[in-house]
């Protein structure tokens, strides 16, 4: 069977009064905004419990650890239809009407955001965890002798550093997270994947749809990773990560 290709499809009439191109980029848009606002949850969550694995409360370590393999443990799938269609039903009754009656997209956006940025937020929680662990236990040492509260020696000493040291592994995730969006279509999500679904089907071009769809996750990726890259240079401490080096040796 011969395939007929037709490029131009994406300036075509899609139902709605739009190009399928349109189509293509509001998803795109649902996607970055999904994706940055799980990171932001992610971000903040995976930072406060990463803190808390490293604090000296040993019952507050266990209900962080528990967080962290309850979360991180469960497939995205699975946590994904639990978000959406059985945590509303736990809900306070005016609570949980009030979350199943958002109209869409709102109704499968807010579940999607969830989703992600807790699931997401287990795994920043050990890269922070990591991180502070990695330095040597001079800093807390010598931050605690110059009078600073067990707040401020994580504000001002351990997680400036420790992010400096994650950083890598931390745009991994941030990747991984973007990538991730493509499983809210499962619940109705008007993403990039949901997006190239619906083309397809009114359009039958699937090759044309879906390089177009691989295209823009390829492109988003890529000013993501120089985003970072670009970070991670500004917050470079010069000698650094060499002082770092020999300070566990000088420990060992």
């Amino acid at each position: 069977m011969n395939y007929n290709w037709n490029w131009s499809i994406f300036f075509e009439q899609a139902p709605g009064g739009v190009t399928y191109l349109h189509t293509l980029l509001n998803g795109l848009g649902w996607t970055i905004g999904t994706a940055a606002l799980a990171w932001i949850l992610a971000l903040t969550m995976g930072t406060m419990v990463g803190v808390v694995r490293t604090g000296p409360i040993k019952w507050v370590r266990v209900v962080a650890t528990a967080y962290v393999e309850l979360f991180r443990n469960i497939p995205l799938l699975v946590q994904m239809f639990l978000w959406y269609f059985v945590i509303p039903e736990f809900l306070p009754g005016t609570m949980g009407d009030a979350m199943k009656q958002i109209p869409p997209p709102w109704g499968n956006f807010i579940p999607a955001v969830l989703c992600l940025g807790f699931y997401t937020s287990s795994r920043v929680a050990e890269q922070v965890r990591a991180g502070i662990e990695s330095l040597p236990q001079g800093q807390p040492m010598a931050a605690t002798a110059l009078g600073m509260k067990p707040w401020q020696v994580y504000r001002y000493v351990l997680l400036p550093t420790a992010f400096r040291i994650i950083l890598p592994p931390m745009t991994s995730e941030l990747l991984n997270l973007i990538k991730n969006t493509s499983v809210a279509f499962t619940i109705g999500l008007f993403e990039l994947v949901g997006a190239a679904r619906s083309m397809q089907e009114f359009s039958f071009q699937v090759f044309e749809t879906f390089a177009m769809a691989t295209l823009f996750y390829l492109l988003l990726n890529l000013v993501v990773v120089r985003g970072m890259y670009l970070l991670e240079r500004r917050l470079a401490v010069p000698g650094f990560f060499g002082t770092v080096s020999v300070a566990k040796e000088i420990a060992q």
